[in-house]
């Protein structure tokens, strides 16, 4: 599990609710966004930090953010922000997928699953050949994900443990794509590449 990556918890309940709904992200959603990401990673500011400095970093292309709604109230959101692949052949523009989070109360619901699979859909819409991410290898490689070494890839960080540095390969991606995935320099200036060491 990384800082900046919340899957489902197996413990908590679901509440009774009507459909989940995927839809973009307005202005009007940042501060019901900020509280699902405080709830879901239970670090204060830190990760509605990184969301709201991704929103408005400068970068390859704009971020793309997805929420998902219960009853017209925002349970869950997604973020795609611009990130790259240093490759031999030459610089490939790619995406990252972070943070995803989901309100306690909603997981074990597919929300999660669910933002993962639209986040998928529009980066392959797009024509983003890469999806990167920090993240539990049992629940992402479920849903399109696979080990990014094994594939090919070179972690940013040593504080990134293999098993989750994670890659989606999607359909513009072509074999000569391998190297290294550079983060922005959004996630570096607030501290959300891999895992600290809680000692030090």
């Amino acid at each position: 599990m990384t800082t900046h990556d919340a899957p489902e918890s197996p413990h908590a309940a679901a509440p009774p609710a009507g459909p989940v709904v995927i839809r973009d992200e307005t202005a009007d959603d940042h501060r019901d966004v900020g509280e699902v990401h405080s709830r879901a990673f239970g670090d204060g500011d830190r990760v509605p930090g990184l969301v709201a400095a991704l929103r408005v970093a400068e970068a390859a292309s704009a971020p793309m953010s997805f929420v998902a709604t219960v009853d017209d109230r925002i349970v869950g959101h997604v973020m795609l922000s611009a990130t790259r692949l240093d490759a031999p052949r030459r610089i490939v523009d790619v995406l990252t997928l972070s943070p995803l989070g989901v309100l306690p109360e909603f997981q074990r619901r597919g929300v999660g699953s669910r933002l993962i699979a639209h986040a998928l859909d529009a980066a392959d819409a797009r024509r983003v050949p890469l999806v990167f991410l920090e993240g539990s290898p049992y629940y992402y490689s479920a849903r399109g994900f696979e080990g990014a070494v094994a594939a090919g890839f070179r972690s940013p960080s040593l504080r990134i443990p293999e098993a989750a540095f994670q890659v989606a390969r999607l359909s513009a991606y072509e074999p000569w794509m391998t190297g290294t995935f550079v983060y922005s320099e959004t996630f570096w200036a607030h501290d959300c590449v891999g895992l600290r060491d809680s000692g030090a």
